[in-house]
């Protein structure tokens, strides 16, 4: 039997910092969650923390530096420090360990999705008070986001290898989590009282691809491990919360033309998260992506005839290797007749073990950089005018901010808007005294105006 500390003995606690994407986000409530159940606290500060635990993003070199940066700020604050994530994966020029290299006097170092190795170095480094059976933590498990909105995510991975992506490197192939499991966590969010639930993944229209679209069961019934009957399910179950569900990272293979439907009928948010990444079908192929321009523009025409509500978002990249100037002038026209509500543009980064990176004609700096610019140009004016076409409309907006309960307004968001990445809806004080905002609530507003990339609403 192991032992239990008395009340008096002090509680260890630890120190944590989570970089990166959603993906790498739900990992780390992994991580706390179990961190939780153990009887271990957190600590806001390197100081007052036992050990610091340090979730990393490695996927383009701005971010393995801020990733090494923290780490030396932890070790520097703290001097005990375990690092896990994606740059825990990489190699370093030595053929050893980057993080190592960098920093050896790290306790430990794992890779992603890798809650049981963290838990092993930290039980090394600092035993945990008690039995971990003894239940301390909601049913939700500890969330990093607040307490009205959070990542579900479906499958670990990717089968792709985009020549520009080192992410099947670090996190492997794709591997679907269990439809039962999924759909369980799910439902324990919404029964927590989450609003709003952000489908993620690396590859999310692959969901079930691996385990070749198995059976599984939830509430004693039959479901296919598919995109389509898992949305399906989450817009049942989100029904009687009024709930949310949104979807990210979703490529645009021909399945998912059966999941628009579901947006125009109310199942499921009427929004794409779709990382298309180019339009030339030249570079396309030098990207070694999944689908063409001349398909993808097809695509989009079909969803917004089912669907005219649907606002699709993506990604793109400026300067690739070899792009031309014709290709990219490609690029521009293309954002412009598809009409690409939300978009975001990197300039080519040359990542170290990216396959890209050995392709002829490595564009400068510069140059990359003033694609970028050109690009995010003609997206903000697509989307500003897009935008423009929702002044005078009534919308449901989802409260993330109202002090003194919104009598001096507050910062929402509309179902075109995901948090962090998209614009948000600046709530005027209401012009009832009896209407009030709440955080995580919904409210109707009128909206009467855009300011940027957000919209200006009187609630109503």
């Amino acid at each position: 039997m192991s032992e239990v500390l008395s009340p008096e003995a002090k509680i260890p606690k630890v120190g944590f910092v989570s970089l990166g994407c959603p993906k790498a986000l739900t990992d780390s409530e992994l991580i706390l969650t179990q961190l939780s159940a153990e009887g271990y606290q957190t600590s806001k500060t390197f100081e007052g923390a036992d050990l610091v635990i340090v979730n990393t993003c490695g996927f383009i070199d701005d971010a393995v530096r801020e990733s090494l940066d923290t780490i030396g700020e932890a070790l520097a604050g703290n001097g005990r420090v375990i690092v896990t994530g994606c740059l825990g994966a990489r190699a370093g020029e030595g053929g050893g360990n980057l993080v190592r290299e960098m920093h050896p006097s790290v306790l430990a170092v794992t890779g992603p999705h890798a809650t049981q190795e963290v838990m092993d170095a930290v039980h090394a480094n600092l035993p945990k008070p008690h039995d971990p059976f003894v239940d301390l933590v909601p049913a939700a498990g500890v969330k990093l986001t607040p307490k009205h909105y959070a990542y579900l995510k479906i499958s670990e991975g990717c089968n792709h290898r985009c020549t520009f992506c080192i992410i099947p490197s670090m996190r492997g192939d794709l591997v679907s989590r269990p439809i039962g499991d999924v759909l369980k966590e799910a439902h324990a969010l919404f029964e927590s009282g989450v609003k709003e639930l952000l489908v993620i993944s690396q590859d999310t229209s692959a969901y079930g691809v691996d385990v070749k679209y198995r059976t599984g069961f939830w509430d004693g019934k039959p479901v296919k491990t598919r995109m389509l009957e898992l949305v399906q399910t989450l817009g049942d179950i989100a029904a009687p919360y009024g709930a949310w569900v949104r979807l990210h990272y979703v490529y645009p293979y021909p399945s998912v033309d059966e999941v628009i439907p579901l947006m125009a009928t109310g199942k499921v948010l009427p929004y794409l998260d779709v990382p298309f990444q180019h339009s030339h079908p030249d570079v396309l192929r030098r990207m070694k992506r999944p689908a063409s321009g001349e398909r993808n523009l097809e695509r989009i025409q079909r969803w917004r005839e089912t669907c005219p509500e649907i606002v699709i978002r993506s990604t793109f990249i400026a300067g690739f290797p070899g792009e031309t100037e014709d290709e990219f002038a490609h690029l521009l026209d293309f954002m412009r007749e598809a009409q690409i509500d939300r978009a975001g543009c990197f300039a080519y980064s040359a990542v170290d073990g990216a396959a890209a990176n050995d392709i002829p004609g490595m564009l400068p700096l510069e140059l990359r950089e003033e694609r970028r610019a050109r690009f995010m140009a003609v997206a903000e004016e697509v989307s500003a005018a897009r935008l423009q076409r929702r002044v005078g409309a009534n919308m449901q907006v989802l409260v993330d901010a109202a002090p003194g309960l919104g009598r001096k307004g507050g910062v929402g968001r509309s179902y075109a808007d995901a948090p962090e990445i998209d614009g948000t809806v600046k709530l005027l004080p209401p012009e009832k005294i009896s209407k009030t905002l709440k955080v995580g609530e919904f409210t109707r507003a009128r909206i009467v105006g855009t300011q940027g990339h957000d919209l200006v609403a009187l609630p109503v």
